[in-house]
């Protein structure tokens, strides 16, 4: 299950590109609400897909695309987000504060991809620990630290890179890049 966790929530995604991209522009003591959130948000999605989430997706299965539709949007707002962050104090219409919990949160929540990792590692646990009230819990307490420790590392990785950015040039051409590769994970959630 932590094997599980450490390799579904370490890998490149939306939540992890945007750590990056917030720890680059604001540091890492500055990311601590949106990694919170993405940690709570992947949390809420393991207990509800562990207390049957399956069986309502597989009754109403335009939910689910509904979802992809809605979390494809915002995760494009968020590349936007991105696009526009720099050193506080730089460039006009600059952002000069952080996402925070919130949307931590609803980039899990509209993640479609961490809908289908919650929905796969209940499934596959269901069998090892019978009672779903204490699987959900687990399932929910191992992926949300697996989420703090991931997105704390690409968050770390992020004020690594910020440190040799020297010019608006550089970072206007990171923040396109961690922009671009989010939009990017967008593209597997519909294949």
């Amino acid at each position: 299950m932590v094997a599980l966790a450490v390799a579904t929530t370490f890998t490149p995604g939306p939540s992890t590109l945007l750590a990056a991209a917030s720890g680059t522009s604001f540091g890492v003591r500055r990311t601590i609400p949106l990694m919170a959130g993405v940690a709570a948000g992947l949390a809420s999605l393991m207990v509800a897909a562990s207390a049957g989430l399956i069986v309502v997706l597989e009754a109403v299965p335009s939910i689910h695309v509904i979802v992809k539709m809605l979390g494809s949007a915002y995760l494009l707002w968020l590349c936007w987000r991105i696009s526009r962050m720099a050193p506080a104090g730089d460039g006009p219409g600059m952002l000069r504060s952080p996402v925070g919990f919130g949307a931590g949160m609803a980039v899990l929540l509209a993640n479609p991809k961490a809908w289908s990792m919650a929905i796969a590692a209940s499934a596959t646990y269901a069998e090892l620990v019978p009672d779903a009230m204490v699987l959900a819990l687990v399932l929910g307490a191992v992926f949300a630290m697996a989420a703090i420790l991931a997105t704390l590392f690409w968050c770390t990785g992020g004020v690594m890179l910020g440190k040799r950015l020297r010019s608006a040039k550089q970072w206007r051409a990171v923040n396109l890049i961690l922009a671009g590769l989010t939009a990017l994970s967008i593209i597997p959630l519909w294949l």
